[in-house]
């Protein structure tokens, strides 16, 4: 499978980013994946992929409190 592209993707951070800056998360989507990034590290960031299945699994646990422990 190759890597996703994310080098054009147009990034938005979560609306649960503090306004600080300490805690800025950054999503993006592709045609094939979904990215997660941290913005403290602007370009250097790793990018995290989630296929389409493993992203919307992941929003529903995260609404749902499954992930909460």
């Amino acid at each position: 499978m190759t890597a996703p592209d994310f080098s054009q993707a147009r990034w938005h951070k979560s609306s649960r980013s503090n306004g600080g800056g300490a805690a800025c998360v950054m999503v993006a989507h592709v045609p094939t994946a979904t990215g997660v990034a941290d913005s403290k590290l602007g370009d250097d960031s790793p990018v995290l992929p989630f296929g389409k299945t493993a992203w919307t699994q992941f929003l529903d646990a995260i609404k749902s409190d499954r992930l909460d422990s």
